[in-house]
């Protein structure tokens, strides 16, 4: 039973990467998926932390409903085999690790996309607070993805 299961993985993990296409278009949607998330974020940050007076909740839900989307779309099909080589937009900056700790991404996937739908629950009722304090949970998620799987520039 386990030899099948191993195969059963190994055959949708090579059928993902297959219908995610070549290595370098996987990186190259990964860069982008995430510097939309980056400048959505950035909207969040600068309306809830920085500058509060300038606060739109209409502005902050959308940026948290695109967070959201992103964080539901599926970026684990962009993880490939071999995508901790090659260029995208630029050089890639997976670490070859990624391949070997499969549970603990995993976990801080599920763990960003939990934050990331609460945010955008939080974000349409306005209040301001609680969303910075929501924010302050999405942060502590990409930070943690960060830390166990992506090379420091």
């Amino acid at each position: 039973m386990k030899n099948k299961l191993a195969v059963a993985i190994i055959l949708a993990t090579t059928a993902t990467a297959a219908l995610a296409g070549p290595i370098e278009e996987q990186i190259r949607f990964r860069q982008s998926a995430y510097s939309f998330l980056a400048w959505n974020t950035g909207k969040i940050k600068k309306q809830v932390v920085d500058h509060p007076e300038t606060f739109n909740k209409d502005y902050v839900a959308a940026a948290a409903n695109a967070i959201a989307a992103i964080a539901n779309s599926g970026l684990g099909e962009l993880y490939g085999e071999g995508t901790d080589q090659g260029i995208g937009w630029k050089q890639t900056r997976l670490k070859p690790e990624f391949f070997q700790k499969k549970a603990e991404v995993t976990t801080a996937a599920n763990t960003f996309n939990e934050a990331a739908n609460e945010l955008a629950k939080v974000a349409a009722t306005g209040d301001i607070n609680a969303i910075k304090a929501q924010f302050g949970k999405v942060g502590e998620s990409c930070k943690g993805c960060h830390d166990l799987i992506r090379i420091k520039e």
